[in-house]
């Protein structure tokens, strides 16, 4: 069976206003780690747009939420330098950048009055047998893999997309934007994918318009929100109705994503066959209804329980700075490795 997945880079405009978003709840945390937080972001051409409410006993002033976005586009990699290399008119810059803030603060008392989860919700989990993979499926960390190696090798722009489709275990396409200057050829790219895939035998587009040098949110608007499947689990599971990202760990949209990955995880290893998790829950309330299954519908285990966002929070040290770095290649999979709820940590026999 055909199977697919896009990856795209942290400069991608949509994962940089994911970022943008995460990098200011860090700044929060630090400050307040029991922040609630829920701040979308758009941004365009330089205009940045910040929209939401922020629970909190730290207060940013508008000089403050600009330093944010300026430094949230330095780590990504959109320095002044790097808009002098490509030009002005071919990528966002931070210097230039004109933020608009839309952030209400409400009453302490009546947000941690809440003592369930922030919001109803469903949820989806995956994870397979693979180790290789660290329990992602193949096609996803294939794209994963290419789209961070070409980020970091410097042949082109920051803004990359990269897609793979197999079949089974053959991989049969590869496709990659990559914004590439007038002097740098499309053979070094290729050159950098066939050595991480070796053996020929599938397609290989680069660039498929024939020419990217306009990118970043220049060429394209950012919005939160708009790379779930790149940031779960490609084109291989269902993925429930909120966004990860813009939100502190008492909102299910982050702290359930993860729990129904952990769950995946545990029977992923302890059975040996890809696992499908499903979770909902109500605001202000603890219970959840779940249930856990095979590939093929068998279900391993299903009911209703009490999981509360206080304890996940702790178990996943979301009361600290790290919501920045778990943006950065996804929550899941290869590069996330450090975190509890993923597959290097998972100790069935606990």
């Amino acid at each position: 069976m055909k199977q697919f997945s896009e990856y795209v880079s942290l400069g991608h405009p949509d994962k940089v206003a994911d970022y943008i978003s995460q990098y200011i709840l860090d700044r929060y945390i630090e400050h307040d780690p029991l922040a609630r937080y829920a701040v979308e972001v758009q941004i365009k051409n330089n205009q940045v747009s910040l929209a939401g409410e922020a629970v909190s006993t730290a207060r940013f002033s508008y000089d403050s939420y600009r330093e944010f976005v300026m430094e949230a586009l330095r780590e990504i990699g959109y320095t002044d330098g790097y808009s002098n290399q490509w030009g002005i008119g071919n990528t966002v810059c931070p210097s230039l950048i004109r933020v608009h803030t839309y952030i209400k603060h409400q009453s302490t008392d009546i947000a941690r009055g809440l003592s369930g989860w922030g919001d109803q919700g469903i949820f989806f989990g995956h994870a397979t047998a693979c180790d290789k993979s660290c329990g992602m499926p193949l096609d996803h960390y294939y794209a994963q893999t290419l789209c961070r190696k070409l980020f970091d090798s410097g042949l082109g722009g920051i803004d990359i997309k990269t897609q793979v489709v197999m079949d089974g275990e053959k991989l049969e396409k590869v496709i990659v934007a990559i914004p590439l200057q007038e002097d740098t050829g499309k053979d070094k790219v290729e050159r950098l994918v066939r050595e991480l895939f070796p053996g020929g035998g599938y397609k290989l587009i680069i660039n498929g318009t024939g020419r990217y040098v306009i990118h970043s949110t220049l060429a394209d608007c950012g919005t939160t929100g708009r790379k779930l499947a790149v940031d779960f689990y490609g084109g291989n599971c269902r993925i429930g109705g909120g966004c990860p990202w813009t939100k502190d760990a008492s909102k299910a949209d982050l702290t359930l994503n993860l729990y129904a990955r952990e769950l995946a995880v545990r029977y992923a290893k302890e059975y040996g066959v890809d696992v499908f998790t499903k979770i909902a829950c109500c605001i202000g309330k603890t219970d959840i209804d779940y249930c856990v299954t095979d590939a093929v519908g068998n279900i391993f285990e299903e009911g209703t329980k009490k999981v509360h966002p206080v304890e996940l929070r702790e178990r996943y040290g979301l009361d600290k700075p790290i919501f920045a770095s778990m943006c950065r290649w996804g929550l899941f999979g290869q590069y996330q490795q450090d975190k509890a709820w993923e597959w290097n940590n998972i100790n069935i026999n606990q």
